[in-house]
């Protein structure tokens, strides 16, 4: 077999690649049904439920079984159910069971597949920034983004942040159980600041976002923890949020989408107390590229590629550094900002975590 030109196909390289891509259409298309799962409760309605059929799954969502039949059988093919068919039922295992059902675990993922589904809706708004070379920014995407951003990354950020994070800093932990003074820079809908907040009861935070419609969700989301009184969010950008005599700052996962990050870097240090840290949270990813060529760095390259790059270019400098900037180049736009010391002070599979002092 030729292509017309010079180059023979590999009939069998030509086979396996189809099949991979086989396996690329399932996955994308059931991106779509874990949205459905995940919105009309079909997975908790699952969770330790035992065998069930579809039926029994139609009359506790009171959705419609026609519907829920077929999606079942999607499920059965991607192995997120099992299904036995001498009796015609479904289970969902356990393990499935706390990925999917379960928002307290640690890897619960629908919050992920919100994000994609959010993406698809923007590709006209990204292809023409790939025709223009211009930016698009956080606000201007599918809301979607935001509520499912929040979810995928509360489970690691619970998981980590007060248990692991906080405390690879040195002194930090200790000044904020004796009382200091947070800013959460880019905290999105809250949930890394309300985190803080709950553990550390004698400290003060603000969190500051540029994004207002997520600044107004922080503080309702403050309001039912029970931190309001603790706790302020204010609209303002990473390079000139409001405050000073910071002992902790904190980005979580925002650093790479800002457009200017060494001005940003500079802001944060007229804004720290003499010894205070600066916690920075960012996708794992290596220096070089051939060492990201892998599941999480594909995720994280095609994240980038939709929503973190053509935030950076919406915004002044657009450095777009990308969310596999790696950490060499994130420790040297730290440093050329004036920061004396930066290491990396913890890391798991989906995150490092740098701490930068004067």
């Amino acid at each position: 077999m030729s292509t017309g030109a010079s180059q023979p196909l590999n009939e069998a390289k030509l086979h396996d690649f189809v099949m991979k891509s086989v396996g690329e259409m399932g996955a994308a298309m059931n991106a779509a049904l874990i949205v459905i799962g995940d919105k009309l409760g079909l997975y908790k309605a699952m969770a330790g439920a035992g065998p069930m059929t579809s039926a029994e799954v139609a009359a506790k969502t009171g959705t419609s079984e026609r519907y829920v039949r077929e999606w079942l059988a999607a499920q059965a093919a991607g192995g997120l159910v099992t299904y036995d068919a001498a009796s015609g039922r479904y289970t969902l295992p356990p393990e499935q069971a706390f990925a999917m059902a379960d928002e307290s675990s640690p890897v619960f993922l629908p919050g992920f597949f919100q994000v994609v589904a959010a993406c698809m809706k923007d590709e006209p708004k990204i292809s023409e920034a790939f025709r223009t070379g211009k930016g698009m920014g956080w606000h201007e995407h599918d809301t979607g983004l935001f509520s499912g951003t929040e979810r995928f990354f509360r489970p690691n950020y619970r998981a980590h942040l007060v248990n692991e994070w906080i405390p690879a800093l040195g002194d930090t932990e200790a000044r904020l159980k004796a009382g200091a003074k947070v800013a959460d820079v880019g905290c999105g809908l809250g949930t890394s600041t309300i985190l803080m907040a709950q553990a550390y009861p004698k400290s003060s935070f603000v969190g500051t976002d540029y994004h207002g419609a997520s600044i107004e969700m922080a503080r309702e989301a403050a309001k039912k923890a029970g931190v309001a009184d603790r706790v302020k969010f204010e609209v303002a950008k990473a390079k000139d949020y409001p405050g000073s005599g910071f002992d902790l700052v904190a980005f979580f996962d925002c650093l790479h989408d800002m457009g200017d990050p060494e001005g940003a870097a500079r802001h944060v240090l007229e804004t720290l107390s003499p010894n205070g840290a600066w916690m920075i949270v960012e996708p794992f990813a290596h220096d070089k590229l051939e060492d990201n060529l892998n599941p999480i760095g594909r995720v994280y390259y095609a994240a980038s590629t939709m929503l973190c790059t053509p935030a950076s270019l919406s915004q002044e400098v657009g450095l777009a550094l990308g969310a596999q900037a790696g950490e060499g180049r994130l420790a040297k736009i730290l440093k050329s900002a004036g920061f004396k010391s930066v290491r990396r002070a913890a890391e798991t599979p989906f995150n490092i975590v740098l701490e930068a002092r004067r």
